[in-house]
């Protein structure tokens, strides 16, 4: 409780000195922009460009997704940061949003394998 109020002044001290100093500041030039700077993308290429896993036939049961893709592997992908993790893994059906999907489907859509190991461990405090 005595650290969080020291922290609390100590934060109010630097942002009033922060405000202090970005008001003696001189302000930077405003930067504009030509249209010929910068290429205009067509729509197909902008679709391209964007890896989304809205196309991407997700499952709430494996083997949903198995009978989807009978020769390819299904793993677990979490559709948060797009990092799917195989059944051998702990978080394999185990993430908060995610869904199961076929992995040559995944990779086509650019999502990747997970590189956790699950062999490290956090130091002992």
């Amino acid at each position: 409780m005595l650290r969080c109020a020291i922290a609390t002044g100590l934060c109010l001290a630097f942002c009033a000195a922060g405000a202090a100093f970005a008001g003696a500041a001189t302000p930077l030039p405003a930067i504009s922009a030509s249209p010929a700077a910068a290429p205009a993308m067509t729509p197909a290429a902008a679709a391209a460009a964007i890896t989304s896993n809205a196309t991407l036939p997700q499952f709430d049961v494996d083997t949903a997704a198995q009978k989807h893709c009978p020769a390819d592997k299904v793993v677990w992908l979490n559709l948060n940061n797009n990092i799917y993790f195989n059944g051998d893994s702990r978080w394999y059906g185990h993430t908060k949003h995610g869904a199961y999907v076929c992995q040559k489907e995944a990779n086509s859509a650019g999502d990747r394998e997970t590189n956790y190991t699950g062999t490290e461990h956090r130091a002992q405090w």
